[in-house]
């Protein structure tokens, strides 16, 4: 009557309704939701630990930064006194060799 083809057909249809409906209410079952709600929590608390994590490196950046710029800024008007200095001393030699 049917052909071992079709029957494995059947069969394997018959076995996916079956375990479809078994899965549906599986996953709908009041322990599958305290599982489901658990689980949701657990992401959430996650979420909350990741989110303090990124605020902390964001205000360890931005101090970090500001600190950098003001090395920077420091550095630059040491540089500018010493060239000062520099052509202060090149100027009172110039005016020593004409003097001599």
């Amino acid at each position: 009557m049917f052909s071992d083809s079709t029957l494995k057909k059947i069969g394997c249809f018959v076995g996916g309704v079956v375990f479809g409906t078994a899965g549906v209410k599986l996953l709908s079952s009041k322990d599958a939701k305290k599982v489901y709600t658990n689980c949701t929590a657990a992401v959430l608390r996650a979420k909350d630990c990741v989110m303090k994590t990124a605020t902390t490196v964001q205000e360890n950046a931005e101090d970090i930064l500001a600190e950098a710029q003001q090395i920077n800024e420091k550095r630059a008007q040491e540089e500018a006194m010493q060239v000062q200095e520099d052509d202060v001393q090149e100027d009172g030699a110039s005016e020593q060799e004409e003097n001599e």
